[in-house]
This record gives C-alpha cells, sequence and structure tokens, in this order.
C-alpha cells in the first residue's frame, strides 16, 4: 500500500474522531454507550461513503464524497475554535454558563465557514504583476489568464459574463486559458447554452485555451469542438507567432501520452523572441526553467482548494504551486483558477483572474 494513501486513510480516521467529538459535545451526549455507538457509527457511515466512491467511481459519488469530507473539516475546525475560546474566556465566565454560551456560538463559526467558502468559490479576484524579459518587444504585452473555469452545473453563463467583464475592464491584449474549461464534459455547457456567454470572452490578439485533465476524462474532441465554435483557439502540441512579437506554446494535459515534449515545442519557436507556454499542471517548472520559456502559465492545482490542502500541494508540486516567481530563465504563474472542482468551497484560496504585463528590454 502506497505511503500516501496510508497517510490520507490515518488523516481521515483523525478527522472523522475530532468531528465525531465536537458533535458529541455540541449535543451534550454523555452516556457511555451512547457516545460509543455515535464513534462506530461515524467511522461506518464515513469510510463506507469513501470507499464507495473510490470504488465505483462516479462522478456525483466523488462530489458527495468531497461534501461529506468538507463538512467533516468544518464541524473538526469549528470544534477547534471553540476550543481555544473557552480556554481564553474560562477566566472570565463561569463554567457552566460558559458552555451554554459557546452551544450557541459554534453552530454560527459552522455557518459562516460554509458561506465564507461559498464567497471565494463564486468572488473572484484579480491577481497582478509585471514581468520584464531579456529579450525584445516592440510593445508591452497585457495578458489576461484564468485557468480552470469548470463550466458545468455549478459554473455557468453568470460566471462566464463577469470572466468577460474582467477581461474586458482590465483591456487584456491576449486571454489564455491553460486548461480544465469544462468540467468533465460538456452536458451541462450545451443544456445551458453557455456559447453565447463563453464568446463574449475577446481581446485583440486573441483567446487561447488548452486542454487540461477534466478536459480529456470522457470526450476531449467534443470539448475542442465545443470550446473552438465559441470563437476561441485551441492548441494541441502547437506554437504559434502572434502578431510577429511572441510565440505561444499550446501543451495538452499529461493525460495525452502522445504529447510532445516541451523541449520539442520549443523547437518549433524563434526562441531570440519572447516564449510564453500554457501547460495545465505546474510539474515541470524546474525543467521549463532551463528552457529558453521566457513565461510559463498554469492551474490546476487550485491553491488546494480547500485548507489544509494548500500545504498538501506545495509539498507535491514543487518549486511553485501557487502565485508567481521567477526560477532560472523564466517567470512562472500558477493560478488557483476561476471555477472550482467538486463543491462550491473554497477556503485558503478564492477565484481569481491574473493579469500579467510582459515588458521587454
Amino acid at each position: 500500500m502506497p505511503p500516501v494513501f496510508i497517510a490520507v486513510l490515518i488523516a481521515l480516521q483523525f478527522l472523522i474522531y475530532c468531528a465525531a467529538r465536537a458533535l458529541l459535545w455540541q449535543f451534550r451526549i454523555q452516556a457511555p454507550a451512547q457516545r460509543k455507538t455515535f464513534y462506530i457509527l461515524a467511522y461506518a457511515l464515513c469510510n463506507g461513503f469513501t470507499l464507495a466512491a473510490l470504488i465505483l467511481r462516479q462522478s456525483l459519488l466523488f462530489r458527495l464524497n468531497a461534501a461529506l469530507l468538507v463538512a467533516l473539516l468544518y464541524i473538526a475546525l469549528t470544534g477547534l475554535a471553540v476550543l481555544v475560546i473557552g480556554r481564553i474566556a474560562r477566566r472570565l465566565r463561569q463554567p457552566e454558563k460558559l458552555g451554554r454560551d459557546l452551544r450557541h456560538i459554534a453552530p454560527a463559526l459552522l455557518i459562516a465557514l460554509f458561506a465564507l467558502s461559498v464567497y471565494n468559490a463564486y468572488t473572484p479576484v484579480v491577481r497582478r504583476v509585471s514581468i520584464r524579459i531579456d529579450k525584445p518587444l516592440a510593445q508591452p504585452i497585457r495578458i489576461g489568464m484564468a485557468s480552470d473555469t469548470h463550466l458545468g452545473t455549478l459554473v455557468g453563463a453568470r460566471q462566464l459574463d463577469k470572466l468577460a467583464q474582467i477581461m474586458q475592464q482590465e483591456k487584456a491584449d491576449i486571454i489564455l486559458l491553460p486548461g480544465d474549461i469544462m468540467d468533465d464534459d460538456i452536458a451541462a455547457y450545451t443544456a445551458e447554452n453557455m456559447k453565447p456567454h463563453l464568446a463574449k470572452l475577446r481581446a485583440p490578439l486573441g483567446v487561447y485555451a488548452t486542454l487540461g485533465n477534466h478536459d480529456y476524462f470522457i470526450n476531449p474532441q467534443a470539448i475542442t469542438r465545443a470550446i473552438e465554435d465559441a470563437g476561441i483557439t485551441v492548441l494541441h502540441d502547437q506554437a504559434i507567432l502572434i502578431n510577429r512579437q511572441f510565440w505561444l506554446i499550446g501543451r495538452p494535459d499529461n493525460l495525452n501520452s502522445h504529447r510532445l515534449s516541451t523541449a520539442e515545442l520549443v523547437q518549433k519557436t524563434n526562441p531570440a523572441q519572447p516564449v510564453i507556454l500554457m501547460d495545465h499542471r505546474p510539474d515541470h517548472v524546474a525543467e521549463h526553467a532551463r528552457l529558453p520559456i521566457d513565461l510559463q502559465v498554469s492551474g490546476h492545482v487550485h491553491n488546494g482548494q480547500i485548507f489544509p490542502a494548500n500545504f498538501i500541494a506545495q509539498t507535491i508540486y514543487r518549486p511553485l504551486s501557487y502565485g508567481y516567481q521567477a526560477i532560472g530563465n523564466g517567470h512562472f504563474v500558477v493560478t488557483s483558477g476561476y471555477g472550482f472542482w467538486g463543491i462550491p468551497f473554497r477556503l485558503g484560496s478564492q477565484s481569481e483572474v491574473w493579469i500579467i504585463e510582459v515588458r521587454g528590454k
């Protein structure tokens, strides 16, 4: 059994225990037999549901299991917060009154956590960075970048209209969408007629996309057609010269086992000119930092999406799992994404759009 799987399994048991203990306290369940029964049911139901999701591999089960795990996490975090508040306040209040007050506070804290998570998922912020590259550029390029839109049942026309509005307000010269445009398929995209809303994304130098892992799961050809029908150019292992000023490389997700190496794609460019790479996953940053690539934009990681997964992401995607960093020969931007996966919650991350201004020497 892989060590990572064992670590996740242990973490799940600890999470179930913490959440169960918090609920026992909240509902004042004191009888030993009742507490024992509650723990057994909690472990059986949570582990059973997680196991079913892993075995059956159905999208709905994965989402429901994700919702269950988030609920456990938030209950545990609420319990921890109440414990800390109680320790601090114990000197100021009588214990019996304090316990009653804390039981009133706990549900409010839990609701606040869920409300904040939904707010973060649906309220995009604009991040800005200005970089200078050691290559000639006639004029600065203003790039609007949004990854992981995950268009589907929970992210749709309204969010696309907001994205188009942001890009227009920011006066992006070019728009880049590095992967996970759709949330596994185009069923909701088609049913809710999102095409005219996606087509609102316009920029003087064009709108370009690559496919991410969620675009490859079911029917990447159908997703490619849907994106291109909205007037967006999808780059599959391609390098194109934009406005005779800079090269743009679009690399498909590594679920495409036949994709070219980045070094092969760079050979299709003129490295004397600026080279920009769209690569959905930031898992080859160290390698790309040694190539004549001036800027790479990526997504995929969602900055963990929900705390404390952002810390886990930092250990998996080294040297960069989120944000901007100059590494080796190039500049790298990894976004937390515009949409979200599974459930409409973000904690410790937020929906975002990046505006990257590139200046030459």
